[in-house]
């Protein structure tokens, strides 16, 4: 199922994701993320929150070279941003770093300090929303890690859909995988992972808002603890 020609036309690009969503649907990781490569030659990217490399690894496996755009919120874990440069080195892929408008003390002497403590929704659209949506204009599709298993809110994510939000095909090639899954790939592929997953953490987002998870809990209860928020605005 390859397209050798991409319209630019939103309509088109919505129903060719809606269809790949539904033949895709059963289809493994990597013929996932070759379809995406196939598709899209250049104008697709790997999104990483440096979590791990798996997604990352995929890609460089289909698509020598890939870019692999990460978000430094200026919030981030000395781990996190480690991962990062260790997955730059390490990986045929391209990392590009994205930044805010502003730096933390910018934002600090336009919104008061720690906003994230008193609106999270503002600060993450400031530092990861608005960002994402510039350093993605260039592309036509996105790949992330999302999983079906991780939280209630990315239950129903499809393999391919269409993001709303950006305009643009968005693929989720381990939507399907399991946490069990996830571990069996980086142990068989010696992949690349954030140091922080075995001192508690489950979901690593911004330091000031992440915390070791309980046991019991989903991955991602240790975001935005105590808060109604669950998802930063990048997926929902």
């Amino acid at each position: 199922m390859t397209e050798h020609h991409i319209t630019e036309s939103e309509a088109e690009l919505q129903a060719l994701a809606e269809r790949a969503g539904r033949e895709l649907e059963d289809a493994d990781a990597l013929d996932i993320l070759r379809w995406a490569a196939d598709t899209f030659g250049p104008r697709w990217c790997v999104t990483s929150s440096m979590e791990d490399a798996v997604v990352a690894h995929l890609a460089s496996r289909v698509s020598p070279g890939v870019d692999v755009v990460f978000l430094d919120t200026g919030y981030h874990f000395p781990e996190t941003i480690g991962t990062r440069d260790a997955v730059a080195a390490v990986l045929d892929v391209n990392v590009i770093t994205l930044t805010p408008r502003q730096t933390v003390a910018e934002q600090d002497a336009e919104y008061g300090s720690k906003l994230h403590d008193r609106d999270p929704d503002l600060c993450c659209a400031l530092r990861k929303v608005k960002p994402l949506e510039e350093g993605l204009r260039d592309y036509r599709a996105w790949a992330t890690g999302l999983r079906r298993d991780e939280s209630p809110t990315r239950a129903g994510t499809p393999v391919v859909g269409w993001d709303t939000k950006r305009r643009k095909v968005k693929i989720s090639p381990i939507a399907r995988w399991t946490q069990a899954d996830v571990d069996q790939y980086i142990a068989e592929h010696g992949v690349l992972t954030n140091p922080l997953l075995t001192d508690g953490y489950a979901s690593i987002g911004c330091a000031p808002c992440t915390r070791r998870v309980l046991a019991g809990e989903d991955a991602r209860a240790g975001r935005w603890a105590g808060r109604a928020k669950t998802e930063c605005g990048l997926h929902g």
